[in-house]
């Protein structure tokens, strides 16, 4: 579900014991969010484009949350599934936190059982930004892009912890703030998850290298089959499961690897709602014609400039209709040249209350 902080400070207690984590945008200067300290949360500083200051996403179980601590971990977890926040504070250059960020959350997945990632949300300061690196046989002269960085991190500790690097990853985002740590929300579960990549798109991992010497570590979209009683993404009595959950990833204006519409982000958008729906069709061979469609989707969208927003917004609506749900967030992207990145989440059959969407 999405909520404003005010109202998620609001909601009763019986209700926060059921929350098995979430993640809460805002600007720096806003103070909204309250002193969360039951469950795992995700404190990102990103500004809010329209409607309320602040606003938070929060996943919430049908059965009994229990909530842990492991290191710089903060996780909850029911039968069927794990989700954990990491805050890795700037000790070292970005390409080591990262891959020391992810070692710590693989042995985490590994020690509980849940080693099957559905998705992850990344977000670091400064994602165009370069900075001095001094690993991966470059010396600490050398200057590489941040994002570049991040996925040479990101890389290592697949390979370290033997996990595949091609195929079956999960979805993912990365996105930047203008300030803050690099923060590592997860969600993981004990049942294999499906993977599922866009025709029109070379797959992140087999990006040739003038993108970094390391290619991004994630599938374009993750299919998840849930057991039962176990997810409630809206604020009522309905649960997803037993359902299918798509998690689909960040997603942008590329076709094969390069990037389309240079300074048009009507076309951008426009580009980037044409590659969700091919994800959308893929999943759909999966499990069945209509089990998604692009309207039951609930959006995120990343605006690099706050000005083209409504022409953003206007584009969405001429492909999608008015009531379409998402929220708006001004965040860098990990291309320069990309203006508008969109991610997006769905369930099968779950109806969602309109009053929680811009």
């Amino acid at each position: 579900m999405h909520l404003s902080s005010a109202s998620l400070s609001l909601q009763p207690d019986e209700w926060k014991n059921h929350v098995l984590g979430g993640i809460g945008f805002s600007n720096a200067s806003d103070t909204a969010h309250p002193k969360i300290t039951n469950f795992p949360f995700a404190d990102v500083e990103m500004p809010v484009l329209e409607g309320a200051a602040s606003a938070c996403e929060i996943w919430i179980s049908d059965s009994s949350v229990t909530y842990e601590q492991r290191g710089l971990i903060q996780y909850s977890y029911d039968e069927n599934t794990l989700f954990g926040v990491l805050l890795m504070p700037q000790t070292s250059a970005l390409e080591q936190m990262t891959e020391s960020a992810f070692m710590q959350i693989f042995s985490l997945l590994e020690t509980c059982g849940y080693r099957y990632i559905f998705r992850f949300w990344n977000y670091l300061a400064d994602i165009n930004g370069v900075d001095a690196i001094g690993s991966d046989g470059a010396d600490n002269d050398e200057a590489l892009e941040r994002y570049r960085q991040f996925n040479i991190g990101r890389q290592n500790a697949f390979v370290a912890s033997g996990r595949e690097l091609t195929g079956n990853l999960p979805a993912a985002c990365a996105l930047g703030t203008a300030n803050g740590s690099l923060t590592v929300a997860f969600m993981a579960g004990r049942s294999p998850t499906l993977a599922i990549e866009n025709p029109r798109q070379i797959s992140a991992y087999q990006y040739p290298q003038q993108y970094g010497p390391r290619s991004p570590s994630f599938s374009r979209a993750n299919l998840v089959l849930l057991s039962d009683g176990t997810q409630k993404v809206a604020d009522t009595d309905q649960t997803l499961s037993p359902q299918k959950l798509l998690f689909i990833s960040g997603t942008a204006s590329i076709v094969g690897h390069e990037t389309k519409h240079h300074l048009d982000a009507v076309a951008q958008t426009r580009e980037t709602l044409a590659n969700i729906e091919i994800v959308i069709q893929e999943a759909n061979k999966k499990v069945g014609l209509g089990e998604f469609n692009m309207t039951d989707l609930l959006y995120r969208v990343y605006v690099r400039h706050p000005t083209d927003l409504p022409a953003i917004r206007a584009e969405m609506e001429h492909v999608l209709g008015r009531s379409f749900k998402a929220v708006f967030l001004q965040a860098d992207i990990c291309r320069t040249d990309l203006l508008v990145e969109i991610e997006a989440t769905a369930a099968s059959t779950i109806r969602l209350p309109e009053e929680q969407y811009a």
